[in-house]
């Protein structure tokens, strides 16, 4: 009879039998998966807890690769493979599952680093860092653990190759040593962070926000919107400007008017100028003076504080203060300065 005929040892009916394992194990798994991962994603947004969250997140990083050789699996088991085969099959399915463990394992660190990230950055960015760099070390754990253990079930003596890299690592690290550097200054970035993610910073001629801070390199969000990319060894070489630990701003201005003003109003322009800072919000009024006779002005330096380090918010003030200044001048009828010349011509009488 025709399921009676064998094909590589094994019965026609048999291959048909785990024919319909592996295709109703893949049809199970993966129209499982896709409902469970559906119901979660709306259930976990509405809870606080956490739990929901991982699970949701482990059904949506499970891969359709993963569901389709698990039944592949399955179905092969049906047929009762023996020796080799056998063992075969079995070190395959292991390396198969640690794979999807790893998957697992670097979605689930990497969702709740971003959960952090989104709910402290603006509040606590060194602790945003130092979480992100845990973060990372653990991912890096979990690797190597699964990397050990497929080198295992793959017939390696992990013992000796575990010692084997502990003879060459000295050369390795030789060989290694700017990348080892770099290592190593991100680490004291972490520790001691001398700045984290979100701050404004000055390196040299180059100013941004902090937007990664990574093994080798930390990378910065310039002004002009380019990334500006850093190794951490030469970052930390250099003089940084971190402007987010300001307490408060400290802003310099200078204004300069005309020789034809009155000795009255001269006198009246530190007074106006100190009204307008003091009637600012979020100012601190230090000082304003008649500084020097310049070439073609009068010149009058002021000195203020806002009580945030926020550039933005400086500017608005400032651009505040400034049109307060150029109002009250008007009405006080004193001119501001630009350059010019004063030419004298001496006749001489015939």
């Amino acid at each position: 009879m025709l399921f009676d005929k064998i094909i590589l040892g094994v019965p026609l009916q048999d291959w048909l039998t785990a024919a319909l394992i592996f295709v109703f194990s893949f049809g199970f798994l993966k129209i499982s998966t896709h409902f469970i991962t559906k119901k979660l994603g709306k259930i976990a947004p509405k809870t606080e807890n956490k739990v929901d969250d991982t699970f949701y997140v482990v059904f949506k990083s499970t891969g359709t690769l993963f569901l389709f050789l698990t039944s592949l699996y399955l179905a092969a088991l049906f047929l009762e493979p023996a020796g080799k085969t056998a063992r075969i099959l079995d070190v395959g399915f292991i390396l198969v599952l640690l794979v999807q463990i790893a998957w697992w394992g670097n979605s689930i660190i990497t969702f709740f680093t971003n959960e952090y990230k989104s709910q402290k950055i603006d509040t606590d960015g060194s602790s945003v860092t130092t979480y992100s760099a845990i973060a990372f070390t653990v991912k890096l754990l979990l690797f190597s653990a699964i990397f050990l253990l497929a080198l295992d079930n793959l017939g390696f003596n992990v013992t000796t190759l575990i010692a084997g890299l502990g003879v060459g690592g000295i050369a390795i690290a030789l060989a290694v040593q700017n990348i080892l550097g770099d290592l190593f200054a991100s680490l004291s970035i972490v520790l001691d962070k001398p700045f984290v993610l979100g701050d404004f910073i000055i390196v040299d001629n180059f100013l941004g926000v902090v937007e990664k801070i990574g093994l080798k390199t930390t990378r910065i969000r310039s002004l002009s919107g380019e990334q500006l990319i850093f190794s951490n060894n030469d970052l930390l070489s250099s003089r940084i400007r971190n402007f987010k630990r300001m307490d408060e701003r400290r802003v310099a201005f200078s204004i300069g008017v005309t020789y034809q003003t009155t000795s009255e109003q001269l006198e009246k322009i530190p007074v106006i100028i100190k009204e307008i800072i003091e009637n600012s919000e979020r100012t601190r009024f230090d000082r304003s003076h008649f500084k020097e006779y310049g070439a073609f002005s009068l010149n009058f330096e002021s000195v203020y504080y806002i009580d945030t380090p926020d550039f933005n918010i400086y500017m608005d003030i400032q651009q505040k203060i400034n049109m307060e200044i150029f109002r009250t001048f008007e009405k006080e009828k004193i001119d501001f300065a630009y350059p010019t010349q004063t030419l004298f011509i001496n006749k001489d009488e015939e």
